[in-house]
């Protein structure tokens, strides 16, 4: 890990510690796929313990796929929560993403401060918060670069998503969605407008392509 890696996991594990050590306790959320042209939005809820800390957690968008998975068996193997949520292609078109992405990030949050091995005295979200849930909140801009436990959560909500899209490869052939995951790359562009869209593509994310597509 370079010098500067380091000095980052320090300063998001020091952010986080200041809860920690006023005995508040914490997890965080964060969402992947709001972006994508396809497939649904993931996201992952994650109370991480104060010790150990993991070396490498990162916002996930900095760490390689490889880097993504070790660290996401890692923190499965090491949270005292695990939650996942989803929204649906219907319910993103339904609702907008915005509002989608919510949803899911309340479905992830599902059981948690539940139980007392659950119990979470704060969550902490990137960028949103006011979520529909009764344990406190703390909305924090680009919080997967600035907090370890929404970092941990965007490791978990992007390798969650990856798999599942690399899953559903094999049901929509030909759209390469085990490559680029249902995002807007030249490749996935073109195989839009050479076989039109499918069932899990956000047609209100392509109407100008679509538009075009049909000129």
């Amino acid at each position: 890990m370079s010098e500067h890696s380091q000095a980052r996991r320090d300063a998001m594990a020091a952010h986080d510690s200041t809860y920690w050590l006023q005995g508040t306790r914490i997890a965080g959320m964060d969402e992947a796929g709001c972006g994508a042209l396809a497939g649904p939005v993931v996201a992952a809820c994650v109370g991480m313990p104060p010790q150990p800390i993991i070396p490498g957690v990162d916002d996930s968008k900095k760490l390689s796929p490889m880097r993504r998975s070790k660290l996401y068996d890692m923190i499965i193997s090491s949270a005292w929560f695990i939650g996942i949520g989803m929204a649906d292609v219907q319910e993103i078109e339904e609702m907008n993403i915005l509002n989608a992405a919510k949803l899911a990030m309340t479905r992830a949050a599902n059981g948690l401060d539940e139980t007392d091995e659950s119990r979470c005295d704060l969550l902490l979200i990137d960028a949103r918060q006011d979520l529909p849930l009764s344990v406190a909140q703390m909305g924090i801009t680009h919080g997967d670069a600035v907090s370890y436990s929404i970092a941990a959560a965007s490791i978990v909500a992007k390798v969650t998503r990856d798999r599942l899209m690399k899953s559903l490869d094999a049901d929509f052939p030909g759209y390469g969605f085990a490559n680029h995951k249902g995002y807007g790359t030249a490749m996935h562009y073109e195989t839009i407008l050479r076989f039109g869209p499918s069932k899990i593509h956000r047609m209100s994310f392509l109407k100008n392509l679509c538009e075009k597509g049909r000129n």
